[in-house]
């Protein structure tokens, strides 16, 4: 099983700044949508469906972002998620965003998930079958602290480019 999932996506003229850049808040949701497709493609997890049927769902409880690179408008880019922590009742997942050859990094973001249970309105707790899937889908990091971890990924980043 995968765990660092890739999907390539356009950059909508409509999603962008009036300097051709994807709008600051835009890439949040090109973030989240790209992620809601990745596990239902990669770990047969469709949030929707298991909401109806569970009651439980996630919500977002924080978000971590550095803009690197802008986005262009039509440009095709490549957005990379991967699960770097887990627990009864926390996700928190790492994207990044890249040009489409994954030369030029354009964004890295923490998002930090929260189960809540639809029905009775209250945070809940991920079953033992999701702890199972989290375990084997987990790319553990370092760091725990989000400015450590971009410097980190640049400094690779900027080696690797150089070599």
């Amino acid at each position: 099983m995968n765990k660092i999932l890739k999907t390539k996506r356009k950059i909508r003229f409509q999603d962008c700044d009036p300097f051709n850049h994807l709008n600051n808040s835009k890439y949040l949701e090109y973030f989240i949508n790209v992620r809601e497709d990745q596990i239902a493609e990669h770990y047969d997890l469709d949030i929707f469906k298991y909401m109806a049927a569970t009651g439980l769902s996630w919500v977002v409880a924080s978000n971590q972002i550095s803009y690197v690179k802008p986005a262009a408008t039509m440009e095709t880019v490549v957005i990379e998620s991967q699960l770097i922590q887990y627990s009864e009742n926390l996700l928190l997942v790492e994207m990044k965003m890249w040009n489409e050859d994954e030369t030029e990094l354009k964004a890295i973001l923490w998002i930090k998930f929260i189960p809540y249970n639809i029905l009775t309105k209250k945070a809940a707790s991920h079953s033992d079958d999701l702890m199972k899937l989290f375990e084997s889908v987990l790319v553990p990091i370092e760091e725990s602290i989000f400015e450590n971890r971009y410097v980190k990924i640049i400094k690779e980043f900027k080696s690797k480019t150089a070599a």
